[in-house]
Parts: structure tokens; C-alpha cells; sequence
């Protein structure tokens, strides 16, 4: 029932004139009950994730589950449920969230400084940092909550090298337009290393796109003449980083992106153009890489079948890579592995007389795989 009657209420307001609801004590309002909504939203997914009630569809745990049956992000999914996790730990918080007061990023910013050298006194505190979460603007609140951390945990600030090191983090991950977002978080010493060589680098860039601009302009440039911003040229810094590490070994060789192009398909389903890891492409944005690309061919025939020996045991080659291309990830109904980390599977096993063929084959992550030996994958 208390379902139904959230459904009624946002209908009403979708169907509610916009302008009607542009004041600034209205978005006040609104903002307050989507931080609600957000906390039971959360509270839920919590207990759910207790129940182990994901499991009944053969998801490997309750991101999996959320990132499949909710279309989320993979990365949202498992920020919601350590969100979830945390509000557990932090019942004044996960109050004061639900009455609208805080949003969830102030759970997020608690949980960060949360750790066992900081436990006790979070809770003694925790009245005391929710009356500033309410009072105080967000960042004001988190340089409150870091000065927090310092007299919690003074110790904290002189730890060992190997303690700071333990929260490093990294992340780098698709967006659904196929723009890679990402974040790093790294100790005093790597992250002096990693950003001298990313300055150098960039400065590097600089000098050479500098005396490119004075040759064409036939002047001394000036930094609007320059084809790259100070992002931009740090951004192809970085990647040039990558590109150096992977010709350092002495069997090294520079990074080369594996492209898949359906020649002809357009016609018939639209097009095809993206890299293996299925981020889609335009075709223009090919031709940069062209130069320094590995073709790989897989010649498809009636019926969706490639050109290989039926008789071969494994998928390999252009064979694999067609099968990824068609099943994109595990085939499992509840598991978002994707074609890359999975095995294909032969459907009428190979030892029973399957062909090793796209028509018997079907991708399943390791876990799934396995699975089958024991029980069909569910239907739902």
C-alpha cells in the first residue's frame, strides 16, 4: 500500500505544472523528500542485502543483482550497497538522512573517516558531527569533519608509510556514452611520483605543440593559439604514461585498442563499431588509430555461423571473438560479467558429440559455468 500511494503522489507531480514548482522554498522541499525517499530507497536495499534473497536468482551477490534487475551502473549498484551497509553503523546519521535533513553524501563522507582506530569515538561524537551536517554547507561540513578526523585518531597523521599506502584507490570505469570517468586517491610519496612524471609529461606536450604553433604562425604563440588546453594535454599525459610503460620491457610493444567492425551489417541491422569491450564508436574516431591497429577477420556465414573446423575442442581466435560479439556477456539472466572475463560454453557438451560451433556455444562467466554441471541456469 505504501508503495502505491508514493506512485500516486509522484504522478501527481510529474503531471504538475513545472513553474508551479520552481520556487526556491519548493526546491528546498523537493530536495528534502528525494534525501528521504533516497534513505528508505537505501534502508531497503540494506535489508535486502542481509536476506541473501538475490542469491535465489543465481546472482553472485547483491550489486550483481542490483546492477542487472535495477539497470544501474555497476559502480552505482555498489555504492548504494555500502551505503546501505554503512547506515547500519551510523543510526543518527541514517535518522536524520531519512528525516530530509542530510543527503547521502554525508554518510559517504562519515564513512570515510570510519575505521577502527576512529570507531569509539564516533560514537561518542556522532550527535555532535550530525548537528553539523545539518547546520553546515557540505564542504564546510567535510573540513569540519577532517579536522574531526585529526583529533580522533592524532596518531592518525603520523602513521606508518605502509598504513597510508592501504588507502590508496583507483578507479577508472566506462560511462554509459562510453567517456571513461575515474578517481585516484594515492599516498604522499606515489602521488609525488605519479604527478612529477604526469607534469613532466605534460610539459613535455607543451614545448613540442609550442614550436608547432610558431613554425605555423610564423610568430611567438600565445596559450589560445595552442590546439590543447592544460586538461586536455594532461589527459593525453597520462595516456602517453601508459603507452611508455607498455614499451618498457624489453618485449614490450605500444598499447594497441582491439576494434569491431561489421562490414555490411549496417544494411540489414545498423551499425556496428566499437571497442572489445563493447563501448560503441564513431567511425571517424577510428581513423587517429589506424596506423597502429591490429586488424583481426571473422568471415560470417548464412546463418550466423564463422568460418572454423566443428571438430576443433576449444573456441579460440576470430571463432571466440565472434561469440563474445553476439552474446556480449554471460548469458547467465542474472550476472553482468562481460564477454571478455567469460568462458564459451559449449551448449550440448563437446564430449556428447557438440560442435564447436557459434550455433552450440554460449558465453558463461567462470562461477555460471561451473554452475550448469550442478543445475540449469534459472529461467528468471
Amino acid at each position: 500500500m505504501g508503495l502505491e500511494a508514493l506512485t500516486a503522489a509522484i504522478d501527481d507531480l510529474v503531471d504538475a505544472d513545472p513553474s508551479t514548482l520552481a520556487d526556491g522554498r519548493s526546491v528546498v522541499a523537493l530536495q528534502r523528500q528525494l534525501a528521504r525517499l533516497d534513505a528508505v530507497a537505501t534502508r531497503a536495499t540494506g535489508h535486502f542485502d542481509a536476506s541473501g534473497k538475490w542469491a535465489l536468482n543465481g546472482a553472485r551477490n547483491a550489486t550483481t543483482w542490483l546492477a542487472v534487475r535495477c539497470h544501474l551502473p555497476r559502480a552505482a549498484a555498489r555504492r548504494l550497497v555500502s551505503r546501505a551497509r554503512t547506515m547500519r553503523h551510523l543510526p543518527l546519521f541514517a535518522e536524520t538522512w531519512t528525516e530530509g535533513s542530510i543527503s547521502g553524501a554525508h554518510l559517504d563522507a562519515v564513512s570515510a573517516v570510519r575505521r577502527p582506530s576512529t570507531e569509539a569515538t564516533l560514537e561518542r561524537d556522532e550527535e555532535l558531527l550530525v548537528g553539523q551536517a545539518k547546520r553546515l554547507r557540505f564542504d564546510h561540513f567535510a573540513r569540519a569533519l577532517n579536522y574531526w578526523d585529526q583529533l580522533a585518531d592524532p596518531d592518525g597523521t603520523e602513521e606508518s608509510a605502509e598504513e597510508r599506502r592501504a588507502r590508496r584507490d583507483v578507479y577508472l570505469a566506462p560511462s554509459f556514452s562510453g567517456m571513461f570517468l575515474g578517481h585516484m586517491t594515492l599516498d604522499p610519496i606515489s602521488g609525488a611520483i605519479v604527478s612529477g612524471q604526469l607534469e613532466r609529461i605534460e610539459h613535455e606536450l607543451f614545448l613540442v605543440e609550442w614550436a608547432e604553433a610558431r613554425t605555423e604562425l610564423g610568430r611567438e604563440p600565445t596559450v589560445a593559439d595552442l590546439r590543447r588546453n592544460p586538461a586536455q594535454r594532461h589527459a593525453d599525459a597520462l595516456v602517453e604514461m601508459a603507452v611508455r610503460s607498455g614499451t618498457a620491457p624489453a618485449d614490450g610493444r605500444r598499447p594497441a585498442p582491439l576494434f569491431t567492425v561489421l562490414v555490411g551489417w549496417e544494411t540489414l541491422a545498423g551499425r556496428t563499431c566499437e571497442l572489445a569491450q563493447g563501448i560503441a564508436l564513431t567511425p571517424g574516431s577510428l581513423v587517429p588509430w589506424l596506423d597502429r591497429t591490429y586488424l583481426e577477420r571473422a568471415v560470417f556465414e548464412p546463418g550466423g555461423r564463422v568460418e572454423v573446423s566443428t571438430t576443433a575442442r576449444l573456441f579460440t581466435g576470430g571463432t571466440r571473438r565472434a561469440i563474445e560479439l553476439r552474446d556480449r556477456e554471460c548469458t547467465h539472466p542474472v550476472c553482468d560479467i562481460d564477454g571478455e572475463h567469460c568462458q564459451v560454453d559449449h551448449i550440448i557438451p563437446y564430449s556428447e558429440g557438440g560442435e564447436t560451433s557459434q550455433r552450440n556455444a554460449r558465453l558463461l562467466c567462470g562461477p555460471h559455468n561451473r554452475e550448469r554441471n550442478q543445475r540449469p541456469p534459472p529461467d528468471d
